[in-house]
């Protein structure tokens, strides 16, 4: 799936994957089985290894019941039938992870970077706006070794890799002498530059690197895990009791859930109301313009239908179009 320049994982492509292998024919540790399982989950995903603990949530979740510790279970031999349902059941597992909380990734393959050196205006501009960012005393002169730092500039939304996913970069930039205190006008930074970024891009057409952004996918699968959970909604309802009880304003019920869910959905699975201005509008749609002038919001069938009804459209409408939120750092 992806959404404007970004592609998201949500597990969907793991669902279709082809689990036959030839290795578990014979007999494979639970360490051995994992890394063929890693090994396939990362070819289905563009040759992303995904971060360690989605890995260890999908570990835990098939030796669940079974009596064995993870130590125990990548010493384990498996083999045939049950090697094939453990490798199942990890990727499965792995994919249902994804389809709760997606990953945003850019998937950096050279494209971006040749759309700037196609076209020569905008590859002209792209170096003036980089040398006048680097030309910080304004001399009309930098360094050569600054060309590492236009680069870091440019940055993952320009095409270019950080330097620790794509050490590559280190050997093209020496290639090319950008090293040094040797000063370069503009033009000849603009020159220097140039054949840089085209052999960046050649190499990432060869190799694409997967980044993962930091951007959460908010599509109400925490709300609808909530809505599912008896102990859990009770609670909310709870809160919400307990927010009218310290309030000395008398809001009608609706107004009374809509303060609650904008100070506190981020906890129940929404997306904050500070993020972006497609959550005022999400918030807009879900609750009717027309104010409740109701104010006796109390613990009955009624009261808690009209908060489950609530939640139920948010996690629908979220479900159809999911909201990107920047994460906390």
């Amino acid at each position: 799936m992806a959404a404007g320049g970004l592609t998201v994982l949500d597990g969907t492509r793991l669902r279709s994957l082809n689990l036959s292998s030839p290795e578990l024919n014979a007999a494979v540790t639970g360490a051995q089985l994992l890394e063929i399982a890693n090994s396939k989950v990362s070819a289905s995903l563009f040759g992303l290894s995904l971060p360690e603990n989605i890995k260890a949530s999908a570990v835990s979740c098939v030796i669940a019941g079974s009596g064995v510790d993870d130590v125990t279970f990548r010493k384990q031999e498996l083999a045939g039938e049950k090697a094939s349902k453990v490798l199942s059941d990890y990727i499965t597992a792995i994919a249902d992870q994804l389809k709760d909380y997606p990953l945003v990734v850019s998937i950096l393959d050279g494209n971006t970077l040749k759309l700037f050196l196609e076209d020569e205006d905008d590859y002209a501009m792209l170096a003036e706006n980089l040398f006048t960012d680097l030309d910080i005393e304004d001399k009309g002169k930098i360094c050569k070794s600054e060309i590492r730092n236009a680069l870091l500039h440019m940055g993952v939304e320009m095409g270019i890799p950080p330097f620790s996913e794509f050490p590559l970069l280190n050997d093209i930039l020496k290639k090319h002498g950008a090293e040094g205190e040797e000063e370069l006008g503009q033009a000849q930074f603009a020159e220097l530059l140039q054949p840089i970024l085209q052999e960046t891009a050649d190499a990432l057409a060869e190799k694409n690197v997967v980044v993962i952004q930091n951007i959460e996918v908010v599509n109400g699968s925490k709300l609808r895990k909530l809505l599912a959970d008896e102990k859990q909604f009770n609670n909310v309802i709870q809160r919400v009791l307990e927010e009218k009880k310290s309030r000395k304003d008398d809001l009608g019920k609706r107004e009374l859930i809509r303060s609650f869910l904008e100070k506190h959905g981020k906890d129940l699975g929404l997306p904050p109301v500070e993020s972006n201005e497609a959550v005022i509008l999400l918030y807009d749609s879900v609750f009717p313009e027309v104010e409740s002038k109701q104010s006796d919001a109390q613990v009955d069938d009624g009261f808690r239908e009209y908060v489950k009804d609530i939640l139920e459209k948010f996690a629908e409408q979220l479900e159809a179009n999911p909201v990107y939120c920047e994460l906390d750092n």
